[in-house]
């Protein structure tokens, strides 16, 4: 493992830490913060949410945060007021361990920039 990965690791622990902090519960995975992301970005508060609905706001955290990146941007927001992004920049061709850095990278910056985590 390089020096950078071992950045991304120990920056990692320190949101899972934070979110488990705040929370009351650490997410298991990247997967768990995608959907808290999507819960916040959507902005209608907790709730119960179908299946689909679930899947939607991974999504929807997905493009927010790659939007650091500048690979979407937010289209704007539907009458059920859910975000809708378009894609600006072709993602690049990585396998799954590098797209889960990359992503991790961007949820990171997210946190920093979004709520002001000093990570």
């Amino acid at each position: 493992m390089n020096q950078e990965d071992n950045i991304l690791k120990e920056n990692w622990q320190t949101l899972l830490n934070f979110l488990k902090n705040n929370l009351g519960k650490k997410p298991t995975d990247l997967n768990g913060v995608l959907f808290l992301i999507g819960v916040q970005e959507l902005g209608q508060g907790k709730k119960v949410f179908t299946k689909e609905q679930k899947q939607d706001l991974m999504h929807i955290a997905i493009c927010k945060v790659l939007s650091f990146g500048n690979y979407y941007e937010l289209e704007g927001r539907d009458q059920d007021g859910w975000p809708h992004w378009k894609l600006i920049n072709p993602l690049p061709n990585f396998d799954i361990l590098s797209q889960e850095k990359l992503l991790k990278h961007f949820v990171l910056e997210y946190f920093r920039k979004e709520v002001g985590l000093h990570i």
